[in-house]
């Protein structure tokens, strides 16, 4: 016990000692040590996860009664170009990716050949997600309950330039009516974004012109030089 006691002693001589040393510097308290912090929680999801994520397994409106899969959205989450057309047809249905039928093989067509672009480096999606039946035109109540989740992809992928393909499109983007083979060409607006309209890639096809084929060409090199600040 006797050499504890030195022992204790000597230990608090030194502390002793050591303040004194510390006061002459100055120094007249000392923090103690702060606990680690902890890690920051991770950031909430974003992007476009996080929009199909909200989307879930959609029920709120009738399309989905019909639909074998959503079709949400495709390509470069950081595209310069996003194309926006109607809704999926039989062959988008059955894949669950937009523009993948024969009216899809075109817009394909035109932005690799055309454009001289990989698909894969623009982003593609519709007004809405699940396929209408027959292929008609979705109704206003259909476009409307789906548009937030096209605005949602829109601030997700922040594009350079949206091209709308054919009327229905356009005319959500724009909010009103439009005559899309009197209004392609003309450069519009949607929440700040440049918008081309253009003709849907399946007028095309049945209305197949050399007229038709070379507007669609010119709204799509347009489109792409405005989007690199060349034009």
């Amino acid at each position: 016990m006797g050499e504890l006691n030195a022992e204790l002693r000597s230990v608090l001589g030194a502390a002793r000692a050591w303040l004194e040393e510390l006061s002459e510097e100055g120094i007249e308290r000392i923090e103690a040590p702060r606990a680690a912090e902890p890690e920051p929680a991770a950031a909430p999801l974003d992007g476009l996860e996080a929009v199909r994520g909200e989307l879930g397994e959609c029920t709120r409106c009738r399309l989905h009664e019909g639909r074998s899969r959503i079709v949400f959205g495709d390509g470069n989450p950081q595209a310069e170009l996003m194309f926006v057309g109607e809704g999926p047809g039989a062959e988008e249905d059955r894949q669950g990716l937009p523009f993948v039928g024969r009216a899809g093989e075109l817009l394909t067509a035109m932005i690799e050949k055309g454009l001289g672009l990989p698909r894969s480096e623009v982003y593609i999606c519709n007004i809405v997600k699940c396929r209408p039946p027959g292929n008609r035109d979705p109704s206003a109540d259909e476009a409307a309950t789906c548009q937030p989740f096209l605005d949602g992809q829109i601030d997700a992928v922040r594009p350079r330039v949206i091209v709308s393909l054919g009327k229905p499109a356009t005319r959500l983007l724009l909010g009103r009516e439009v005559a899309i083979t009197r209004l392609r060409g003309q450069w519009q607006d949607y929440r700040g974004i440049p918008v081309m309209p253009t003709l849907h890639p399946a007028y095309v096809l049945r209305q197949y012109t050399p007229e038709n084929r070379r507007a669609v060409w010119d709204d799509l090199r347009a489109a792409l030089a405005r989007a690199r600040g060349e034009a």
